[in-house]
């Protein structure tokens, strides 16, 4: 690692333990909010670290390689998602080991670059937790920020949503779910397509996809 990486390195990981809370660890724990080494700190105190650091996607690389939960937070907030290649989304989607450093690195990071579209089928198809989980939290956060991507885009990624409805894990039934409600809400357009998503889940024998389907039903049934 170059000096002036390592220099960056070493100075991010003593602003996150300098904030590190081992008192909440155990409430975080309770929310899933889990992994070796974390230090408890909470979102908006890595946002303003990040705003700190800026943009350093090599440093942000470092980051994530440390395993610390809260440094591959940080890492989502300082990456330069134009950088990112798709062997590094990839290599990250396949060390999540809790769904709120999946969700921010979807969030901070993925939807951001232009290789996003593609990794959502790429890893719905996983069998791994997290990592399937990270397609549909791809999915939903795209329904919300990608503002110029056409809504036949999400009609045709509708059937993920419905092939996955009856995978019974915690974090994926609810990204599941989440991806079908934010498409719904995205426009008028949308909403009677995963409306009618929903009502067949709802019909479905699976515990998961009753749940799905129903939650997302009530949510898209309410006056726009």
């Amino acid at each position: 690692m170059p000096n002036k990486l390592s220099q960056r390195l070493d100075d991010a990981l003593q602003a996150l333990r300098s904030q590190a809370r081992p008192d909440q660890l155990d409430a975080m724990a309770r929310f899933g909010l889990t992994g070796d080494g974390r230090l408890g700190l909470a979102v908006p105190t890595l946002r303003t670290l990040a705003r700190g650091f800026g943009r350093d996607h090599e440093l942000a690389l470092a980051l994530w390689d440390s395993g610390i939960p809260d440094a591959q937070l940080l890492a989502g907030m300082v990456a330069e998602p134009a950088r990112l290649t798709a062997a590094q989304m990839d290599r990250w989607v396949a060390g999540m080991r809790a769904w709120d450093v999946c969700d921010q690195a979807c969030l901070n990071a993925f939807v951001k670059s232009p290789l996003a579209w593609d990794a959502i089928p790429r890893w719905v198809a996983r069998g791994p937790e997290f990592e399937k989980r990270a397609g549909f939290a791809l999915l939903a956060v795209a329904a919300v920020h990608q503002k110029t991507r056409p809504d036949a885009d999400f009609l045709a990624r509708l059937p993920l949503i419905e092939a996955a409805a009856g995978d019974e894990r915690n974090f994926v039934r609810k990204a599941v779910n989440w991806a079908l409600r934010q498409i719904g809400k995205r426009s008028p357009g949308l909403r009677e397509p995963a409306r009618r998503v929903a009502e067949r889940l709802c019909l479905r024998e699976e515990k998961s996809a009753r749940w799905i389907g129903q939650d997302a039903r009530r949510e898209l049934s309410r006056p726009s």
